[in-house]
């Protein structure tokens, strides 16, 4: 019999959100990706950036996200990146599906208890 990883599992349901997180947080203003991984690590919401720069460029690839180049006083030039107004529609329809999905789960975890 096959023992479940729950490490494995949490980690899954953490990558699955960081999607809406990324693009909530680009909703508030352009973001350098150190900013991103900074404001997702002060939620608690741990994120490497191995895992942070592949999600980005899917998004941009995707019509999600545009960047800029920046020039920085601490170094080479920094990539910012903006949300596009694809990027806000899909924000808004990754919300009504996060919603959806919390209720749900909140009803099956309190009508089993």
């Amino acid at each position: 019999m096959e023992i479940m990883d729950f490490e494995n599992v949490k980690a899954q349901m953490r990558k699955g959100v960081l999607e809406l997180c990324i693009l909530s947080i680009l909703s508030k203003g352009d973001a350098y990706a150190t900013d991103i991984l900074n404001k997702l690590k002060e939620s608690r919401l741990i994120v490497v950036e191995g895992t942070i720069y592949p999600l980005l460029s899917r998004q941009k690839n995707m019509g999600l996200l545009s960047y800029r180049w920046e020039e920085s006083t601490q170094g080479p030039p920094r990539k910012y990146y903006v949300l596009t107004d694809k990027g806000r529609e899909g924000l808004h329809e990754l919300e009504n599906s996060w919603k959806d999905l919390v209720d749900c789960v909140n009803s099956i975890l309190t009508n089993n208890q």
